[in-house]
C-alpha cells in the first residue's frame, strides 16, 4: 500500500497531513528514510513516526443514526458529513458503505475494510434494505401491490425487482427492496402517484439501527453483526 495512506490509516491523522510529515523527514521504512507520499511499502514493513512504531489498526466496522442534513459523505465543502459525527481515533480511515440522501436519516454504515462493504452495497449481491417512510397520503392497497410486483421508474427500461410493503397508520409505509438505484425508493412512491415526505432507514440485511442509538450517535459493531 501506498506509505502515505499507510501513515493516514495508523495513526488517524488526515492523508494530507501524512503527506506532511513524510515530505518532512519524519517517516522511516525498514531502518530507511523516505520521503517519497506514494512509496509502495509492505504493511507488515516496520514504520517508524518519529522514532516510534505505528501499525495499521484492525478492521473498523461502525453503525451511525445519520440524521437528517448530514452528507453521507467523508469530504463536503459545503455541508456537514457523516464523519463529522464520528468522534474515532481512526475515524479518517473509515468509507460510507451505501449511502443515504441529505434528508434521509437512519442507519448508516462506515468501515476500513473494503471486501466487507463490497459484499453489503455492491448491486448484485442484492443485501435487502427496510425503510420506513412518511407520505403526503395514504398509500392505497392498489400501489402497494403495484410496488409489490414492480414499477416503471421515470428514465428507467425495466420495472423495479418486486419489494415487500406493508402499509401503516398516518400516511406511513415500511417498504424493503433489494436494489440501489438512484433516489429508488423516492421515486418508486412517485410511480404510483404518491410523495416521500421522510424516509428512515431500519435495517440492512441482518443488521436493524439500534434503538439505544439517538439521532446523531455512533456504536462500533458486535462481532456477531459484521462476520
Amino acid at each position: 500500500m501506498r506509505l502515505d495512506q499507510f501513515v493516514s490509516q495508523s495513526t488517524g491523522m488526515p492523508r494530507s497531513e501524512a503527506v506532511k510529515v513524510i515530505r518532512w523527514g519524519q517517516v522511516r521504512v525498514n531502518g530507511e528514510n523516505i520521503t517519497k507520499t506514494s512509496t509502495h511499502i509492505d504493511p507488515a514493513s516496520e514504520v517508524l513516526l518519529d522514532e516510534e512504531k505505528i501499525v495499521l489498526p484492525g478492521a473498523i466496522y461502525l453503525m451511525l443514526h445519520k440524521p437528517a442534513g448530514v452528507v453521507s459523505a467523508t469530504e463536503d465543502t459545503e455541508h456537514r458529513t457523516v464523519l463529522d459525527l464520528i468522534d474515532h481515533p481512526h475515524r479518517h480511515t473509515l468509507h460510507v458503505v451505501g449511502r443515504l440522501d441529505k434528508d434521509t436519516t437512519g442507519l448508516l454504515l462506515l468501515t476500513n475494510d473494503g471486501d466487507w462493504s463490497h459484499r453489503i452495497s455492491a448491486p448484485k449481491h442484492h443485501v435487502p434494505k427496510t425503510y420506513l417512510a412518511t407520505l403526503a397520503w395514504e398509500l392505497s392497497e392498489a400501489g402497494a401491490q403495484a410496488l409489490r410486483a414492480g414499477v416503471q421508474l421515470h428514465g428507467e427500461k425495466g420495472l423495479t425487482k418486486p419489494a415487500e410493503v406493508e402499509i401503516l397508520p398516518e400516511k406511513q409505509a415500511r417498504v424493503t427492496i433489494s436494489e440501489g438505484k438512484y433516489h429508488q425508493v423516492k421515486r418508486m412512491f412517485a410511480a404510483v402517484g404518491n410523495r416521500v415526505e421522510a424516509l428512515h432507514r431500519e435495517r440492512i440485511g441482518g443488521l436493524v439501527l439500534d434503538a439505544e442509538l439517538s439521532s446523531g450517535e455512533w456504536r462500533a459493531l458486535l462481532t456477531q453483526e459484521h462476520v
